[in-house]
């Protein structure tokens, strides 16, 4: 899907490719998944493994304001577009 206003954009879209990436996705059962569909899933790209690492501490860690029994609901995955980073 495209971007429909690209001008909203905070940073234009990069041209180079974006190899490395971080797939949220949710537990299974969770209920927000009846108002997104068991299958929702979002990705985000990076171009570098170091810049995806750092993405991927920084969205996984226990936020200042959660409260003590709070348990995270969703889970990351690290995942490699192997032909944009290997040519393979």
């Amino acid at each position: 899907m495209g971007i429909s206003q690209p001008q909203n954009l905070r940073t234009p879209p990069a041209a180079r490719p974006r190899p490395y990436g971080v797939r949220v996705s949710l537990l299974p059962g969770d209920p927000f998944g009846k108002l997104v569909g068991p299958e929702w899933h979002r990705m985000h790209w990076y171009l570098t493994a170091a810049e995806r690492d750092a993405a991927l501490s920084e969205m996984s860690r226990r936020h200042l304001y959660s409260r003590s029994g709070d348990k995270p609901a969703l889970v990351f995955e690290k995942v490699e577009n192997l032909v944009e980073s290997r040519g393979i």
